[in-house]
């Protein structure tokens, strides 16, 4: 590779929780690194998320674990409830025992307070510079360099180019040009005020309802001071993958057969954000020449695993690491980094797929949904997961 492209940074498309990471593990590699937002502040939108021990190893590994535990909330267990007859169905306690077998808890976190926490870590190296209003929309390769090309004729040149633009990545569709897989799952969040929150519900738990058709979600955010709140159905329409502001009378129509205890959660969001959700069929090569894809760009999933930030920051790591070992020669990395990430993120946008099926079963199915855990010890519930929670940095890179 010449010199002087040698000395470009590495562009990173989307400045969001997967860019951000990206930028984070190229830092630590040596790099410098051009992030390109296209929203006109970098920022991030949306409620709560969930955070597995894999989220924590990646944090670490990052340079950022002080500051997202410092934001996060500790649960004491996981806790899912028949959402008809208050069954309980499943409970794995995420305490001592937990954070022994996995080496880190689990907890729950506000989505903004994961996006800042890796930005103030991005901040801090003074190696990233970052541009808003900046939406790739070409990328061209000359074989030693990569050049983003942006609205207005503005352009970015780089030895390589991580396409972390998100579920409707443009450098996707550039390389891949594959079509959305819309579910017809609709998706309301919001955030409530603990105040205004039911005392009875106050669980230090990441807690979920399931229903025919239907589950809804609770856990506490931010000391504890606000609860996160998502309730997801099956659409009677046809659905369009966005995001709109959401209808309490829309929400409320869709749970007719929930207990009481569950369905005042509905009625508790003064407003609502309305998800249409979708994903993508799984792919087997991401890198393409010295562009790559990472986070949603690569694999975008439902929720239903409770993995989309957690897998983007694996991504990120995972990126660094095959850097590292490869001398930070960017064609013979990338090869391992799709070999290494492929089929462990397979694996969780269709664990996904299957989870939404198991959440919203109705009928017979529900019955052996319901008697599916029956008996489970923590232990069996943590070899179970040991494949998602065990990921590390160590134990990353294909073998």
């Amino acid at each position: 590779m010449a010199q002087q492209a040698q000395a470009l940074p590495v562009i990173v498309a989307g400045g969001g929780v997967g860019g951000l990471a990206a930028a984070l593990a190229l830092v630590r590699q040596g790099f410098k690194v051009t992030v390109l937002e296209q929203a006109a502040e970098i920022g991030e939108i949306g409620a709560g998320m969930q955070l597995g021990p894999n989220a924590f190893s990646a944090f670490d590994a990052l340079g950022v674990g002080e500051r997202a535990r410092g934001r996060a909330v500790y649960t004491d267990y996981m806790v899912m409830h028949d959402a008809i007859d208050e069954y309980q169905v499943a409970k794995i306690p995420t305490g001592e025992a937990f954070r022994e077998r996995f080496g880190n808890p689990y907890a729950v976190i506000h989505r903004v307070d994961i996006h800042t926490s890796l930005l103030e870590g991005a901040q801090a190296t003074g190696e990233v510079e970052i541009h808003t209003h900046a939406r790739v929309e070409r990328v061209e390769q000359d074989g030693d360099t990569v050049t983003a090309h942006c609205p207005n004729g503005r352009s970015f040149r780089g030895q390589a180019l991580i396409g972390a633009d998100g579920g409707r990545s443009v450098v996707r569709q550039q390389y891949v040009n594959d079509p959305a897989r819309v579910t017809g799952h609709v998706v309301y969040r919001a955030v409530v005020d603990r105040k205004d929150f039911p005392e009875e519900l106050r669980w230090n738990a990441a807690s979920i309802w399931v229903g025919p058709n239907c589950h809804l979600v609770h856990y506490p955010l931010r000391g504890g001071e606000q609860y996160n709140v998502v309730v997801t159905f099956h659409s009677r329409q046809q659905e369009e993958w966005g995001v709109t502001d959401g209808s309490r009378e829309e929400v409320q129509s869709y749970f007719g057969e929930v207990c009481p205890r569950a369905r005042q959660l509905i009625d508790l969001p003064r407003s609502w954000k309305r998800w249409a959700t979708a994903d993508r069929e799984p792919i087997g090569q991401w890198a393409f020449g010295r562009a790559t894809l990472l986070g949603d760009a690569a694999h975008p999933t439902t929720q239903y695993m409770a993995q989309g930030a957690c897998m983007a920051m694996e991504d990120a790591v995972t990126l660094g690491e095959a850097l590292r070992v490869n001398g930070n020669d960017f064609p013979r990395a990338l090869a391992l980094y799709q070999r290494s990430r492929v089929a462990r993120t397979a694996r969780v946008v269709l664990s996904s797929r299957e989870m939404g099926r198991i959440y919203h079963a109705k009928g017979v199915e529900r019955l052996v949904r319901n008697d599916l855990w029956r008996g489970r010890t923590p232990e069996r519930f943590y070899d179970a997961l040991e494949w998602l929670y065990g990921w590390k940095v160590d134990n990353c890179l294909a073998r």
